[in-house]
């Protein structure tokens, strides 16, 4: 271990250190656009005498796989401009045209040969606006940020593109309104501009603007557009109101009244967007729907932190970057949207015979976010939303109702800020959330505020090689005596740890006040070393799940990494990476709770397949939360490594193939998870794919319960055999650009069964034999209650001095299908037809894992949905 650490200070230190050639600069290239004549007909092809105004411009550049060469086909382009709109004219060259990949998709499909332009009209050298067309005529678009590291296809403007194929290869024609674009108010526009074509069936990237693959960054890398003369500004106005029918069959439940076996709900609503000026927009929602969203996908979290899902809603998803505070490495984040419209905290308090219509998700009474960013650098967002008092209705027994409430009114509000300086090169910037419930005298078990504060920056110099970034946070939560009380002993802190001496559960407290944040310097372009190392921490107290993000404090992490790039082709290989990575992670008490490391290798083959593959170890294992308030616990070190195979995605057929095993010592924890995914494309309209993935876990030390014994506390634990599976199928149909049938489907099951039951006798003890003490077949026994279930009582010292728990097997099944035809009418304005098929619930334990999901699937009684909703967009 020492040798190890010494080795990789000695390694990092080497990496700082070293001295590299210094990456390859190239002159910027600018195209002048110019003003047209007459407007072309948008229909893909560019013999239109109209585009006669201005030359074509090539000389494009390969930037993958063979950097810096000649493309296999040339690709050229022109540019022009009217008061409204920006006119681009594309001509995809190929010798081969009958090879041209026209596969169908639905809007940001990115599938098949394709062209984006990117338009950094900020001219921030690192925001800019991604406009795709493929050569099917299917239109993408995104928004690129931090210089490239960030694509946001969630945006939705309104364009207007067209393509064709011809004996000289294929053209496209984009017009974009500027109302869809942001700049300032120049004179003459300069913007950041460039042209990537990707030719599919040789996988290959070729660039206008040439930008070589050591480079740090790649908007700032771009060339120009000039010749933009008194543009004026387009202030955006959209308003989107929407209409839903939506129709809900299910198992009717005996004298329930409000699961008589079916519902309709009729409801309407609106979006909008405002131009403020030119840079800065206002998007409202009032009374939002989200029912054609995507299933959340199944998962169980058997060590008792929340999962994070990601956001699907469109209002939420969409610009979700520009309020994106990530603090720390992984989830954590002041802002996650599923917060706002979650599914009431309460559930209703019935007495026998009494039946109660409990809402699923509280109502977002409306939602407002100004958001942009403005020639002089300032980034801005605001967010405002107010969710409603939920209440369930509950039929008494006389058959009168009363209502109870669970949800309360509630107020979310986020601000964001950001400030470039240093030449476009470095930002400062900021974000404050508040999270206020009208409580009136109820649910004290919630808080009544929630305030963070955040800090941010990140600095470049040396053409972008080298940077620093960082932030800090602070949360503060207040409420009553019970809801602190529930903060502190909550799983992310558990204050009532017994052997923690260094934190405090006060019951009195009605506040909560933590910090965190992250610090990090590396080199990230520039010749084939790339390194980075950096110290995050999260404080005992730092609170901020009421509208963010947190699944764990009181760490303290170390981390390095450094890699190694192989970036010139060659007759085996395209590129090939290195990476060493090293972390330790310790506690507020000074406890090292963990030292890591992975080597890992990536290659992407001369034939377009790619392989990846890695190991690493963990030692020193400690685990404060394991016990959930018990004392710190020893997890056994363990090893692991993982492969994988990617086949070529520009064939018709292609798969993926990964496995992953992990092997502790003592044989305490084994993990072995496979994965295999294929994708197919039998014709340009359809294509389909299956991913399927297979867990099977063993953990002699599973956490089951805690019991009393006594004045002792025994943790039990468990031999847990836990076998996981998923299988996830899309299938994609397109009849055009604009019409699209999608179907998504997915059964889960994670099965649990449980065995050799014992108790914790020494937590950090380096052996499984001195850790635990396992109860002998005299000391345990199983019985079964009237209602079918299963209870283990122990007799520990077989006396009748019993301690008991219920059975811990599981077998969870979760259905999700979601069937979607969308047909866009009228650029922007859609028409959805959804059919929703779910079921969820358990089955026998004994059952095999095929046996558990067919009987989900043929006998258990689904929940159906069919929902219409239709929307149109008032444009000006």
């Amino acid at each position: 271990m020492k040798f190890l650490i010494t080795l990789l200070t000695v390694f990092s230190a080497f990496c700082l250190y070293a001295q590299e050639a210094s990456q390859t600069k190239l002159p910027k290239r600018i195209y002048t656009t110019k003003k047209l004549k007459k407007a072309p007909i948008i229909d893909g092809d560019v013999s239109d005498d109209a585009w006669n105004v201005v030359e074509w411009s090539s000389d494009f550049v390969e930037k993958s796989p063979d950097e810096g060469t000649p493309p296999a086909h040339q690709t050229m382009f022109k540019v022009m401009y009217d008061a409204k709109y920006l006119y681009i004219a594309l001509r995809a060259l190929d010798a081969n045209p009958e090879l041209i990949q026209q596969r169908l998709s639905r809007r940001d499909g990115f599938a098949g040969d394709r062209i984006n332009v990117i338009i950094d009209s900020y001219h921030d050298k690192r925001t800019a606006f991604v406009f795709t067309t493929t050569a099917a005529g299917v239109k993408g678009e995104e928004i690129a940020t931090g210089n490239g590291d960030n694509f946001d296809e969630s945006w939705n403007p309104i364009w207007y593109t067209d393509a064709q194929v011809d004996d000289k290869g294929w053209t496209a024609e984009m017009k974009i309104p500027f109302s869809q674009l942001r700049f300032g108010n120049a004179k003459e526009q300069i913007w950041g501009f460039n042209v990537n074509r990707t030719i599919f069936r040789l996988q290959e990237r070729s660039l206008w603007q040439r930008i070589p693959n050591d480079q740090a960054g790649f908007i700032s890398e771009a060339g120009e557009l000039h010749g933009l003369i008194d543009l004026v500004s387009q202030k955006q106005l959209e308003v989107q109101p929407f209409t839903v029918m939506q129709y809900d069959n299910y198992l009717a439940e005996p004298n329930n009244p409000y699961r008589d076996g079916s519902d309709f709900k009729l409801n309407a609503g609106l979006d909008a967007k405002i131009g403020i000026t030119n840079d800065l927009t206002l998007d409202l929602t009032i009374n939002p729907d989200f029912g054609q969203v995507e299933a959340d996908p199944g998962a169980i979290a058997l060590d008792g932190f929340q999962i994070f899902f990601r956001e699907q809603r469109p209002f939420f998803v969409e610009n979700k970057n520009i309020f994106d505070f990530r603090f720390a490495n992984g989830r954590d984040n002041l802002f996650y949207s599923r917060r706002i419209g979650r599914n009431p905290h309460r559930g209703a308090n019935l007495q026998a015979g009494e039946f109660a219509d409990v809402p699923q998700n509280s109502t977002i009474l409306g939602a407002a976010k100004f958001s942009g960013k403005t020639q002089n650098g300032w980034s801005i967002g605001v967010l405002e939303s107010v969710t409603a008092n939920e209440f369930a209705e509950i039929r008494q027994v006389d058959g009168s109702t009363r209502e109870e409430i669970v949800e309360p009114l509630t107020n979310y509000f986020v601000t964001r800020v950001q400030k470039d300086f240093n030449e476009r090169n470095s930002y400062i910037g900021g974000i404050a959330t508040a999270t206020n419930r009208n409580l009136d005298g109820n649910f004290n078990e919630l808080h009544k505020s929630a305030y963070t504060a955040g800090v941010d920056f990140r600095h470049t110099w040396q053409d972008r090689e080298f940077y620093v970034e960082g932030n800090s946070i602070l949360s503060r939560v207040n409420g009553s005596k019970e809801a602190i009380s529930n903060t502190q002993k909550s799983i992310a802190r558990l204050f009532q740890r017994v052997d923690a001496d260094y934190i405090n559960l006060d019951e009195n407290r009605t506040s909560l006040t933590g910090t965190g944040g992250r610090v990090e310097a590396g080199k990230q372009g520039g010749g084939n070393w790339r390194y980075n190392a950096g110290f995050v921490w999260r404080s005992p107290e730092l609170e901020l799940n009421d509208v963010g993000f947190l699944r764990q404090t009181d760490e303290m992490i170390q981390f390095t990494e450094a890699r190694y790039l192989w970036q010139v082709p060659t007759d085996i290989y395209r590129n090939m990476n290195l990476r060493l990575e090293q972390s330790t992670s310790y506690d507020f008490g000074g406890n090292l709770n963990r030292f890591r490391y992975e080597l890992q290798g990536d290659i992407s083959w001369i034939n377009n397949w790619s392989t990846s593959g890695g190991f690493g170890s963990s030692n020193n294992i400690h685990r404060n939360a394991f016990l959930r308030g018990g004392p710190r616990w020893r997890a056994a070190d363990d090893i692991f490594y993982y492969a994988s195979i990617n086949s070529d995605r520009s064939k018709k057929f292609s798969f993926r193939v990964s496995y992953l095993k992990v092997k502790s010592e003592e044989d305490v924890f084994n993990r072995n998870r496979y994965t295999f995914r294929i994708n197919y494309q039998p014709f340009d309209s359809f294509s389909m794919s299956l991913d399927n993935s297979l867990s099977k876990t063993q953990d002699r030390t599973q956490y089951v319960t805690t019991a009393d014994f006594g004045n002792l506390k025994r943790y039990i634990l468990g031999n847990i055999k836990n076998d996981t599976w998923s299988s996830t199928l899309r299938l994609n149909y397109s009849l055009n650009p604009n019409f699209s049938v999608q179907f998504y489907g997915q059964p889960y099951i994670s099965r649990g069964r449980y065995s050799n039951f014992n108790y914790v006798n020494n937590s950090v003890a380096s052996s499984i034999d001195d850790r635990v003490n396992f109860y002998t077949e005299n000391q345990i026994s199983k019985t079964t209650t009237n209602s079918g279930s299963s209870i283990y009582t122990i007799d520990e010292n077989l006396d009748n001095d019993t301690y008991s728990f219920s059975n811990p097997d599981f077998s969870f099944v979760q259905l999700q299908t979601n069937l979607v035809v969308r047909w866009e009418y009228i650029p922007g304005s859609e028409l959805f037809l959804v059919w929703a098929r779910g079921s969820a619930g358990s089955q026998n334990i004994n059952d095999s894992l095929t046996d558990s999901v067919s009987n989900q699937i043929f006998d258990v009684p689904a929940n159906d949905t069919f929902l219409l909703k239709a929307t149109y967009r008032f444009v000006r």
